[in-house]
């Protein structure tokens, strides 16, 4: 078995998708896997191939998917490349190759096991990206007019979720911060969104913004307590609809 892996990118994605294909075609598909990476635990009779990024190889697998499947498809793709599921990568393989060969239909193809892990995977990813919309706060930089919010999601959503705030703030500066993987999604005033990585020094120097309150953050404490009615606190519900591991950074659970 030959093993690709490649770094959780988009563009690696999909270097890694041509060349474990190209392999496949001298060997067959059932000899290759695709993992990202880290791997932690290689075993001991495969072989395992690290991809790095080849942009001509990215685009010409991105444009055969939307050519010989469907727009539509690819969106499916690309949402399950931000999935933190292990078996994310091997999911789009086994999609494609589906979907290489019936086309458009393949996304109506639901008795299709390798077919409804990839929806399953993007409906994750899509219910996270939503979940984190509702959940971000922002707060003020001191004597600045930037406001940063910190999120700690388990996929790689921040794009998704700067794209609502894009839409909502277009006139404002701010930036999300995914601090699990040290990335920022940056929105300068009346600009597009643009993807950082984070230096250490970068990222422990915007760490220290949630230490920053101002009049905004007290009063948003005080309106979070002062709506709430003791005789109807229900915290199993609450953990339900906010559950503890997103609550890291809400100003209102902050003591």
């Amino acid at each position: 078995m030959k093993i690709f892996t490649c770094k959780d990118r988009l563009e690696d994605i999909m270097t890694c998708i041509y060349d474990a294909w190209s392999e496949a075609l001298l060997i067959g598909h059932d000899q290759i896997q695709l993992k990202k990476e880290p791997v932690f635990q290689q075993t001991i009779f495969d072989e395992y191939i690290h991809v790095d990024q080849d942009l001509s190889k990215a685009e010409k697998v991105i444009r055969s998917i939307r050519r010989d499947i469907s727009d539509e498809a690819y969106l499916n793709i690309y949402l399950v490349t931000l999935s933190v599921e292990e078996d994310a990568l091997q999911a789009i393989y086994n999609f494609l190759r589906v979907g290489f060969k019936i086309g458009e239909s393949v996304l109506q193809q639901y008795a299709n096991p390798r077919v409804m892990r990839t929806l399953e995977l993007r409906r994750k990813v899509s219910n996270e990206s939503h979940h984190f919309r509702e959940f971000a706060r922002f707060e003020r930089l001191n004597s600045s007019n930037v406001y940063v919010s910190h999120l700690e999601p388990k996929s790689d959503v921040i794009m998704l979720v700067g794209r609502h705030f894009a839409d909502r703030m277009p006139s404002e500066q701010w930036m999300i911060i995914d601090d699990n993987r040290k990335t920022a999604c940056v929105h300068p005033k009346d600009s597009e969104n643009y993807l950082r990585y984070l230096t250490d020094e970068e990222f422990q120097t915007l760490r220290k913004t949630e230490e920053y309150e101002d009049e905004y953050t007290d009063l948003w404490k005080t309106f979070f307590h002062a709506i709430a009615i003791d005789e109807r606190k229900n915290y199993v519900c609450q953990r339900n609809l906010f559950p503890l591991w997103k609550r890291k950074h809400a100003v209102e659970f902050k003591k």
